[in-house]
């Protein structure tokens, strides 16, 4: 016996797959420049305004991935939006005193 499995059902969640695991990669981009941060002991060069933008994003994509109740924009958006926000405490606590 064979069973069949529809090649835009296999599509389909590989691309899910893929699509969330890439998405988390992306969401931890910003621990990159927490790295720098630390690295320099300043964040003199990062731009908070930035970071903020990106955050409001992150929680708008949140809340329209759980509206929709789609795990991908779940999943990497919550990831954004907490490497995001471990970003700005970090950049804020190691900004230059004027």
């Amino acid at each position: 016996m064979t069973i069949r499995v529809p090649w835009r059902a296999v599509f389909s969640t590989s691309i899910a797959v893929t699509t969330t695991v890439y998405g988390v990669v992306m969401a931890l981009a910003p621990v990159l420049q927490i790295r720098t941060i630390l690295q320099k002991r300043s964040s003199a060069g990062v731009s908070l305004g930035y970071f903020r933008v990106l955050a409001i994003g992150f929680v708008l994509w949140l809340i329209y991935g759980l509206d929709r109740r789609d795990p991908v924009l779940i999943i990497a958006n919550t990831t954004a939006l907490a490497a995001t926000i471990a970003a700005i405490a970090v950049a804020m606590r190691f900004r230059p005193r004027d």
